[in-house]
């Protein structure tokens, strides 16, 4: 009778032991595991020439997207000029008053006061040119200093845009440089060891194509809408011209 009471004590205490295993499991889930491949630990695992090269990517994209932005809200402002140009100028009596009319800042006002400009400084030398081509030639240079301020900064979109994937692949390649060579002094070739350092060198490459993709769809967006905006300079040119040439004849 002892064996079997024995054995009913003890039969219990197995059941038992396996209970402080949830406490494990919910320790383990308290437990905060940091990412060893994300870009947190390529930055604190890369060298002086791979910071660098971040950094470098931080500033072309920082530099693209303010571009970007700062060329948008200077095309819109051109367009409300635009439209101002065509509400309060061409309702004038004369071109000084519809100069007037507009605002002082405006691309518009600086093209019709480059048009009257020129009828005031055609003597001398200047008097043998026919005023027609003299007004004329005035009003282009000043739509081409129009066109030249809105084209101003676009060459740094088509700068990131064209260079920023090569930075980041120069990038991946040193990465991945270090990386083998790391590997081939400890001797450990394991797919654990070898996919670290490999996949954060790999995430240069991803970053200079993020840098480089909105930069070149931006100057691609904005060199269309310059196009429209220059436009419709062009045709106020043209037709202030005949308009400076009309006021003129008629007043002699």
């Amino acid at each position: 009778d002892a064996a079997p009471a024995a054995a009913a004590q003890t039969a219990p205490a197995a059941v038992a032991a396996p209970a402080p295993a949830p406490a494990a499991a919910t320790g383990a889930k308290t437990d905060s595991v940091e990412n060893p491949y994300g870009i947190e630990a390529l930055w604190k695992g890369s060298d002086l020439v791979a910071k660098t090269v971040l950094v470098l990517l931080l500033v072309m994209s920082i530099s693209s997207w303010y571009v970007t932005i700062v060329k948008l809200l200077e095309q819109s402002k051109t367009q409300r000029q635009a439209k101002a140009a065509a509400r309060d100028f061409w309702a004038a009596g004369t071109v000084e008053q519809g100069a007037k009319a507009l605002d002082a800042q405006s691309a518009y006002r600086f093209i019709v006061d480059s048009a009257l400009g020129a009828i005031k400084k055609h003597d001398g030398l200047k008097g043998h040119i026919p005023l027609a081509d003299w007004v004329s030639m005035s009003i282009q240079r000043a739509i081409e200093r129009v066109q030249s301020n809105a084209q101003s900064g676009l060459a740094v979109l088509a700068t990131v845009g064209s260079i920023s994937p090569f930075v980041g692949l120069f990038g991946t390649v040193w990465g991945i440089y270090h990386a083998l060579t790391a590997i081939g002094i400890s001797g450990q070739a394991s797919i654990d060891k070898v996919a670290g350092p490999v996949g954060e060198a790999l995430i240069m490459t991803a970053i200079g194509l993020a840098v480089a993709v909105p930069a070149v769809l931006g100057y691609n967006w904005l060199i269309r809408r310059n196009k429209a905006v220059m436009d419709d300079v062009r045709a106020f040119g043209q037709d202030l011209h005949a308009v400076v040439l009309g006021e003129v004849t008629h007043q002699k």
